[in-house]
C-alpha cells in the first residue's frame, strides 16, 4: 500500500515491546511470519490488559487485522498499545506494530489490529475490572 508506506511517525508513546525479528521467525518465501507477528502483538496487549485489569486476562477476540507491508529478518519490531474501550469485564486495545531497519531511523507501520480481552478469576470466570481513577487508570 503505497499510502502506509508515507507513514513514518509512531505514536508519541513507548511501545510495550521492542523486539528484532529473528531467521527463525520466517515464513518459506523468507518475509517474517504473520503469525509470528500476531503473537507479539498479542503479548503486547495482553501486557497492558493485566496491568490495566491487575490480574489475569485472556484474549476473546481480534478484530480488523491489516498486515500493510512485509517485515524482515533483522528489523526492529516496535509494538504499540492503547485501550479503546472498556466494558464491566473487558477491553479494547488497538495495537500497531511498526518496522525500523535496524540501521536506519525511519519507521513503517506493517501491521494494526483490535484485541479484546476479558479480566479472569483464579476460576477462570469473567470478573469486574477495577475502578479507573480520573486519569483513567485502575484506582
Amino acid at each position: 500500500m503505497a499510502d502506509d508506506q508515507t507513514i513514518t511517525t509512531p505514536p508519541p508513546y513507548e511501545p510495550m515491546i521492542r523486539v528484532v525479528a529473528m531467521p527463525a521467525d520466517t515464513n518459506p518465501a523468507g518475509d517474517i511470519f504473520g503469525g509470528w507477528l500476531v503473537s507479539q502483538m498479542d503479548l503486547a496487549a495482553g501486557t497492558l490488559a493485566a496491568k490495566h485489569a491487575r490480574g489475569r486476562c485472556v484474549t476473546i477476540a481480534i478484530d480488523r487485522l491489516i498486515f500493510h507491508l512485509p517485515v524482515a529478518v533483522g528489523d526492529e519490531i516496535s509494538i504499540y498499545t492503547k485501550i479503546v474501550k472498556t466494558g464491566r469485564t473487558s477491553m479494547v486495545i488497538h495495537v500497531q506494530t511498526w518496522r525500523r531497519p535496524r540501521h536506519d531511523d525511519q519507521a513503517f507501520l506493517v501491521t494494526e489490529g483490535t484485541f479484546t480481552f476479558v479480566a479472569i478469576d483464579e476460576n477462570r470466570r469473567p470478573r469486574t475490572l477495577p475502578e479507573a481513577t480520573s486519569s483513567g487508570t485502575p484506582a
